[in-house]
């Protein structure tokens, strides 16, 4: 059975940094595209940031570019998600998720078939 599980979720001031893992198990998602989304009270599930196998192509939020960077390590099955410079806006828990399509993995469509249980971040201004 294919899971997600995400880590690396804590509470940070304004100013600092996180770094999110997703380690994946079950199937190989090695050369799925994978992304992260994030949910705040009371808000919809947004996109935050997405990338293809290789590195070959990595997408972005407008509202986290210059601030996180998304990465993987395939060897360990591993997704991250380096996020620096947090904002009180960024408070939100956030999801890994993995699909075999770039568009679905963006939020496109009905969006990605697998996701993880969440890690929450909190920002305090």
């Amino acid at each position: 059975q294919a899971q997600l599980v995400e880590s690396g979720g804590g509470m940070v001031q304004a100013g600092g940094s996180l770094r999110l893992s997703c380690a994946a198990s079950g199937r190989s998602f090695t050369t799925w595209p994978m992304g992260w989304f994030r949910q705040a009270p009371g808000k919809e599930r947004e996109f935050v940031a997405a990338m293809t196998w290789n590195g070959g192509n990595i997408v972005y939020a407008d509202s986290v570019k210059g601030r996180f960077t998304i990465s993987r390590d395939n060897a360990k099955k591993t997704v991250y998600l380096q996020l620096n410079s947090l904002k009180p806006e960024d408070t939100a828990a956030y999801y890994c998720a993995a699909d075999d399509s770039f568009g679905r993995i963006q939020g496109l469509g009905p969006g990605p078939a697998y996701w993880g249980q969440g890690t929450q971040v909190t920002v305090s201004s």
